[in-house]
């Protein structure tokens, strides 16, 4: 038996295949095609840390961290022979699936991208959960992030998992509509959907973790050693505000806020992210939740132009004097949505935050300034462009 990571040489699914590994004696079994990487080429873009091939982070983790039990496997999930290969051979007791191309705004570029975000993703995870099933694997815990952002931007609280329905005098929890606002929000929202299907039919226990925005370039296995580094993308298509916000501060740019950034936005540590999706993939079957259960995986809201004073108040201990400056938004949002969202069960899962956004964003910091030539080379990428065709 072994726990398989897909997308594993992605941001999260790399820091989260190390974690597993030091927590566990079975195989861990790292699956990418590295279409990340070409993403953020395509973009004219690039990690602000730089970003070992697969082979030399391999090396690093068991020099440096001990880890024997890591191994790789190239392929693209959309291939259902790929995926019917990799299960039979490896025979999964979880899978972690992070692989997705990951960015809103590349989704809504054109129509090519749109299609090729929608059939990317929901075609990796379609394969995988019928792969199970046909493979006599409905044991296996598969374990998805998809995003809070499935659900839009509501004037109620958001629950972690269905909401309760009442009509007619009859009350029935169903599961929370899909309000994505891209085309990307919206593979996450059909993968939701998906996995609901496939745990009724074939009784495959879920784990749908709706993932926030995650800030953050460490975690405890990443540190002592460059080559484990995961990658850090900053460019308006791929770079989270927060890591936006950072790599603008380190290269003496305006931070950009775009409209009045009022809206709170779900956010969460690298660290804390990391923890809960080990956390889920070491579960023994006898404790975990045998349904689908739905984890907002979120420690704190918080609003945009508050993230960028806190950015300015940190820069300034790394004697970086930086402006906030509003910008007309480029995307249709609400700029004073005061989101509410559950996480209760979350957090019951990883027991406490390890990292606020201050002390997240001052850790970010002392690992771009090492980076700053390499920032300040691609920061015409911070502000969207038009893309060569």
């Amino acid at each position: 038996m072994s726990i398989l990571v897909t997308g594993a040489d992605g941001y999260i699914g790399w820091p989260t295949a190390l974690r597993i590994a030091s927590r566990t004696d079975q195989r861990v079994v790292l699956v990418d095609n590295f279409a990340r990487r070409n993403w953020v080429e395509e973009v004219g873009a690039t990690s602000a840390t730089p970003v070992a091939h697969i082979e030399t982070r391999l090396e690093a983790a068991k020099e440096t961290l001990g880890l024997s039990n890591l191994s790789f496997v190239e392929g693209d999930l959309t291939e259902k022979a790929f995926v019917e290969e990799l299960l039979q051979v490896h025979e999964p007791s979880a899978i972690v699936h992070a692989a997705a191309q990951p960015s809103a705004p590349y989704s809504q570029i054109n129509g090519e991208r749109a299609n090729y975000t929608q059939h990317n993703n929901m075609q990796a995870t379609r394969n995988l959960v019928w792969g199970l099933h046909e493979n006599g694997l409905e044991e296996t815990h598969f374990i998805e992030t998809t995003t809070t952002g499935v659900y839009g931007a509501p004037e109620f609280p958001i629950p972690e998992g269905g909401a309760t329905m009442e009509n007619q005098g009859a009350r029935d929890e169903v599961p929370f509509p899909a309000m994505a606002g891209s085309w990307y929000h919206l593979t996450k929202a059909h993968d939701a959907a998906n996995l609901r299907l496939a745990h009724k039919q074939f009784g495959i226990p879920i784990s749908d973790v709706r993932t926030a925005i995650t800030y953050g370039t460490e975690t405890e296995e990443t540190r002592d050693d460059d080559r484990l580094k995961t990658r850090f993308d900053f460019d308006y298509y791929f770079g989270v505000v927060a890591h936006r916000f950072a790599a603008q501060a380190v290269a003496g740019y305006p931070l950009t806020v775009y409209g009045k950034g009022e809206q709170r936005k779900p956010f969460i540590s690298l660290e804390d992210a990391v923890e809960g999706l080990a956390r889920l993939a070491l579960e023994d079957p006898d404790d975990r939740p045998d349904g689908l259960t739905v984890y907002n995986q979120v420690t704190a809201p918080i609003s945009i132009v508050g993230m960028a004073e806190t950015m300015q108040s940190v820069a300034s201990e790394f004697d970086l004097d930086v402006d906030i400056e509003h910008f007309e938004n480029p995307r249709d949002e609400d700029e004073t949505h005061q989101m509410e969202i559950e996480n209760s069960r979350y957090m019951e899962l990883i027991g406490e935050s390890r990292q606020d956004f201050e002390a997240g964003m001052r850790d970010v910091m002392e690992t771009l300034v090492r980076y700053q030539d390499t920032i300040e080379a691609y920061e015409d990428r911070f502000l969207p462009g038009v893309l060569e065709e």
